[in-house]
């Protein structure tokens, strides 16, 4: 079979998702087809859906960006109950981030183009207000795909590791519609530089919180004015911009898209099917948008189907907490009664931090091991297997803050900060001054977002090791300068594409 370049690829697959008329062929005359199917207000809907309906996937938030993130970190041991995740827990070469992750994000950015595109000219019965909000939802999820795809495939402005290295960039970024004569071009895209990739990201993300004032389309599982905000805090903390990261996370805070929560206000939010905390988050609405038994959340995080009944078997657990993980929240298996055989009367022991009470035993059928485990994702939509994915929720925005005011100079203010946050999770005040009031501010950026798929990127833009030898032994150990801190570029798109350059290892 012929091998197409990616985004010749990408051409085709994405000109199939607009089809709304099963007599749409792809031929030359497909460009204008195309703004034909686009050319009114449900299609162009039905188009932006279909983007939203991508974070789904298996290579994106349905799974690898939370739990092979926290994989690759220090946050997770892999169990090997199905043998998934154990070479990117491993952090064995090329076990990283997949072809499938960059192939679904270049895809999206693709059929964002388009409908950008359309938008520009025009869509028939569709009002001013309509054309904004539209507009404002597509440069929202173009910005977060690009974002997700440079902070994988690059380094984060932050750190950059350059000892004679002059082969990283940022990625390849196509803004423009493709069109027929547009292919080979595009198909030669060479990497473009970090600054260039943020920049863009942020352009999108302050185009869209202007664009998104008045959406009519419901958040956090829509984009909104307050989520656009709250992503142009996190992309801004990953490029250093502290004062623009500060700011957003102010009009984050400010906005009524997602709330503080504490106690157990906090615990309740975790049950609920919209989270209350989120900013934005994937929705899976329906059964079959679910992964299912293998590869969803629910089931890499554990073992069960309910917590109310242990005994009933559910997933695979293939991601379990760390020891580092058990340690911060002083979690033990602990019998509660007898039989000992019977799971429900296993918990575990536990300190203060409220966080602790999202961790407990689990099923012990799988391979006869009973384990402790996160039930963050545990099946809150009615089925089995179907968990709304937060992206971004409200606690983050506090963080930020603190870690925003601490390179702002600001310490005190940043340590008021620290100390508010902590005091939603139970536990009481520090006071710490200088490199140790950072790394408070960063270990509970940890201990916040355990299988929430920050902590990789968190070691990255600050250039730490990964550090996983106090459970893993002593080879596991993975440098900043290490080139596998880098997920490798698809390898037929580095062949097909004289300009686009290979992350060095690879």
């Amino acid at each position: 079979m012929e091998r197409y370049s990616i985004l010749r690829g990408l051409f085709f697959f994405a000109i199939g998702i607009f089809v709304f008329s099963c007599d749409l062929e792809v031929d030359p005359r497909q460009t204008t087809r195309t703004s034909e199917v686009l050319n009114s207000p449900a299609n162009l809907e039905s188009a932006l859906n279909s983007v939203y309906g991508r974070l789904r996937s298996l290579n994106h938030y349905g799974r690898d960006m939370i739990a092979l993130s926290d994989a690759l970190a220090d946050v997770g041991r892999a169990t090997n109950n199905s043998g998934r995740l154990v070479a990117e827990n491993n952090n064995a070469v090329n076990a990283h981030f997949s072809a499938g992750f960059w192939q679904n994000g270049y895809a999206a950015i693709t059929e964002l183009n388009l409908i950008l595109d359309q938008l520009e000219k025009g869509v028939n019965g569709a009002n001013e207000d309509q054309i904004a909000a539209w507009e404002g939802e597509a440069k929202f999820l173009r910005a977060l795909y690009l974002f997700d795809l440079v902070k994988v495939y690059s380094y984060i402005p932050t750190a950059v590791f350059q000892s004679g290295i002059v082969d990283q960039g940022g990625i390849p970024m196509p803004l423009i519609a493709v069109k027929i004569a547009d292919i080979a071009q595009l198909n030669q895209l060479p990497r473009s530089t970090l600054a260039q990739n943020y920049s863009q990201i942020i352009r999108d993300l302050g185009d869209a919180i202007n664009l998104l004032e008045n959406n009519q389309r419901s958040a956090p599982q829509y984009a909104s004015s307050a989520a656009a905000a709250a992503l142009l805090s996190r992309v801004a903390l990953y490029n250093g911009n502290w004062q623009a990261a500060l700011s957003a996370a102010n009009a984050a805070l400010s906005s009524d898209v997602g709330q503080l929560l504490s106690g157990e206000n906090y615990l309740s939010g975790w049950k609920s099917s919209v989270h209350p905390e989120s900013m934005f988050e994937v929705r899976i609405q329906l059964p079959s948008e679910s992964l299912g038994v293998n590869t969803s959340l629910q089931s890499t995080f554990s073992t069960m189907l309910q917590v109310t009944n242990k005994n009933i078997r559910g997933g695979w657990g293939d991601l379990i907490p760390s020891p580092i993980v058990l340690n911060f929240f002083g979690l033990s298996a602990l019998q509660l009664g007898n039989p000992a055989t019977d799971n429900n009367n296993w918990d575990v022991r536990r300190n203060q931090d409220i966080r602790a009470r999202l961790y407990t035993t689990g099923n012990d059928q799988r391979f006869s091991r009973r384990q402790i485990e996160c039930i963050k994702f545990l099946g809150k939509n009615g089925f089995d297997y179907g968990d709304n994915i937060p992206v971004i929720r409200k606690s983050e925005m506090l963080l930020n803050k603190a870690e925003a005011l601490y390179h702002l100079g600001r310490e005190t203010e940043a340590l008021n900060e620290l100390n508010a946050f902590k005091s939603l999770r139970g536990i009481g005040p520090v006071s710490l001054t200088r490199q140790l009031l950072l790394d408070e501010i960063l270990l509970e950026r940890f201990k916040e977002f355990v299988f929430e798929g920050q902590r990789f990127f968190d070691l990255k833009r600050y250039g730490r090791n990964i550090d996983k030898r106090s459970y893993l032994g002593s080879n596991a150990l993975v440098d900043f300068e290490d080139f596998r801190i880098l997920a490798p570029i698809p390898q037929r798109e580095v062949q097909l594409n004289r300009n686009l350059n290979q992350n060095r290892g690879y």
